[in-house]
């Protein structure tokens, strides 16, 4: 919104003190992040309060799973994922592009999975089970939701850019290898959104053991959207040239500063959850970036932490059915190494350190042509 200020305000020649700093990508994206972040910390305690309120007994926790958690956790309110979504929202609509199509895409897809989040949520507390919408129907969503945003990244190539560009899939490390695989690319992109939305939502089990790692994979797509979004850095880096990709790194800030305000009451003990509401919705806005940037498989390096948790329960459920027996103690993961002894702390600072760690390899990716 600012931005097309700036920009209508450079049309007519006027020239506010300070107004040029609307021009700087780094600068909206460090007042989207701040904005985000106070955002969600004002909304906090009033929003929990008013849970609490609302929701009475607060998100039913499973009785079949982590004993502790039946008596640690039971009555926390869930759908903390509003505080996150309207944190995000203010700070981007504030201070990005708005006339760029990328934008509007990822808050569409974001927007999307954040209301059947919240479906999934309100069945959840309202019946008092852990069992929501049905998986089905929001699998079929979330590929019809991921589906289109990818046709309208497709559909709505800037002047000038290659078609053929947007319906291929580029490789880091080759610098110049990229397969076009036409109008497959609809439903290959429609899996990296809606896969990773439903691997952030498995992940989400733990006091601030999801948001930190989306937090840390904002950051690190932050700096790819910039690079990749200016031709003179990507040329350097020898990477492709994305044409308005640079603007996600202003949602990325947004997506950091939601985050930060978030954890304040995430923190352990948790106060709030985020909830479906923000779990899928977060893990959709990760995917529909790394649509947009062009970066989908770097998304896999980046967000591992993510794709390990899933590999879990892909493992436990299929050699269960084979042969009855399981792999690990229970799933995904991090309840493994908490049916192992570990303490919760300890099970997300580290799942917080492989993160950063995953989060380096995949930006050196960069560099490594």
């Amino acid at each position: 919104m600012l931005y097309l200020l700036y920009d209508y305000l450079e049309r007519i020649h006027a020239h506010l003190p300070l107004i040029n700093l609307l021009h700087y990508l780094t600068f909206r994206s460090a007042m989207a992040l701040f904005t985000g972040q106070v955002v969600a910390v004002s909304m906090g305690s009033r929003f929990i309060a008013w849970m609490k309120v609302k929701q009475g007994k607060g998100q039913p926790i499973r009785t079949d799973g982590i004993e502790r958690h039946v008596l640690e956790k039971k009555g926390t309110p869930t759908m903390g994922g509003f505080m996150i979504l309207a944190g995000l929202g203010v700070g981007t609509l504030l201070w990005a592009d708005l006339s760029n199509p990328n934008i509007w895409v990822v808050l569409l897809v974001t927007t999307g999975y954040g209301i059947l989040g919240f479906l999934d949520d309100y069945a959840k507390v309202t019946k008092q089970t852990t069992a929501g919408v049905s998986s089905l129907t929001k699998l079929i969503v979330q590929f019809v939701i991921a589906g289109l945003a990818t046709l309208v990244l497709i559909r709505y190539t800037p002047p000038g850019a290659d078609m053929a560009f947007r319906t291929s899939i580029t490789f880091p490390v080759f610098k110049s290898l990229m397969i076009d695989i036409g109008w497959f690319y609809v439903p290959f992109g429609a899996v990296v959104i809606a896969g990773f939305s439903n691997a952030v939502n498995l992940t989400d089990g733990l006091d601030g053991l999801a948001i930190v790692p989306v937090m840390i994979a904002s950051a690190a797509f932050g700096v790819i959207a910039y690079l990749v979004g200016n031709y003179v850095f990507a040329q350097y880096l020898q990477v492709h040239f994305v044409q308005g990709a640079g603007e996600m790194a202003v949602v990325c800030g947004a997506v950091i500063g939601a985050g930060m305000g978030f954890l304040w009451y995430n923190a352990p003990p948790a106060r709030i959850f985020m909830g479906d509401t923000g779990s899928l919705a977060l893990g959709g806005l990760l995917g529909a970036i790394a649509v947009c940037t062009k970066h989908e498989i770097v998304l896999g390096v980046i967000g591992g932490l993510f794709v390990l948790e899933t590999l879990s329960v892909a493992i436990q459920v299929t050699y269960y059915k084979i042969t009855k027996k399981r792999v690990f103690l229970m799933a995904p993961i991090h309840h493994h190494y908490e049916k192992l002894g570990w303490s919760e702390s300890t099970i997300v600072i580290r799942f917080w350190i492989v993160s950063v760690v995953l989060a380096l390899i995949g930006m050196a990716t960069l560099k490594l042509r």
